[in-house]
């Protein structure tokens, strides 16, 4: 097995291992990430997910030599964007079509480029180590993004910025990545995954219904005109007043988390 999963309360870390080929993604690797990430997803006893690199490598992308031999070229429409089961989608990386309930936090550490760049933008939030890089290496050899680069990446950063990295396949340091807003977070060498946990498991602290929904919430309104996207709001947050809210205002009611403290909620 290439990937496993490590629980830490109600975080879990997606690892991917194959450090020979600094972790690139075969079809099989591509499949086990996938069913990692739906088993989380179904997962009730987990609340935020992170995805992490082993050995000092986030993802160098879709593995070229299985490419090379013609492996995965043949993908079907099925294999893309789900089937007649209703089975979640399957991209060539595995999760980059999953629509998660729950948030995914990138630890990335080294190299994050072509197709592992575009796991990095899957994932809600980005933690990248000082020495870690992104960059659309497949530029050049004529290998197209498939898993939704073209898509995350102008939404995240803007189209021109975007245009930039897609058309150059230029190196993206971790201090310019933070100052275009691709990653949210850059910590010290080796810090990564520790980063990445504290954060989730700060996330995970939270009543959860309301993280979902806000979430869900963010993620849905792209496209849509202000009105439309405030009644979606409020149709997907309303709920949540009877199920969480309610008991959270009589918490602080009570006492809890005055002044701005976050510890005591």
């Amino acid at each position: 097995m290439t990937v496993r999963i490590e629980r830490a309360g109600a975080v879990a870390t997606v690892v991917l291992s194959r450090p020979e080929v600094r972790n690139a993604v075969d079809p099989t690797t591509a499949a086990e990430l996938y069913q990692a990430f739906v088993e989380i997803d179904q997962d009730e006893g987990v609340a935020v997910a992170i995805l992490f690199g082993d050995h000092g490598h986030f993802c160098a992308g879709y593995d070229l030599k299985a490419l090379a031999t013609g492996e995965g070229v043949s993908w079907g429409d099925s294999l893309h964007f789900g089937n007649e089961s209703g089975d979640p989608p399957l991209g060539p990386l595995g999760p980059t079509r999953l629509q998660m309930s729950k948030p995914v936090i990138a630890a990335v550490a080294g190299p994050a480029v072509a197709g592992g760049m575009e796991l990095a933008l899957w994932c809600d939030l980005r933690v990248m180590e000082t020495e870690a890089f992104m960059g659309v290496y497949c530029r050049r050899w004529g290998v197209p993004l498939l898993d939704g680069g073209t898509v995350r990446l102008p939404r995240l950063i803007g189209e021109g910025r975007a245009l930039d990295l897609i058309l150059t396949g230029r190196k993206v340091t971790a201090d310019e990545a933070l100052r275009i807003g691709l990653c949210e977070r850059v910590v010290p060498s080796g810090q990564a995954h520790a980063a990445a946990l504290a954060l989730a498991q700060d996330i995970a602290r939270f009543p959860q219904a309301c993280v979902r929904s806000d979430r869900r919430s963010t993620l849905g309104q792209a496209g849509l005109s202000e009105r439309a996207a405030l009644e979606q709001e409020f149709a997907i947050s309303a709920p949540v007043v009877l199920a969480e809210s309610v008991t959270g205002a009589q918490r602080f009611s009570g006492g809890k988390g005055r002044h701005g403290d976050r510890e005591d909620i």
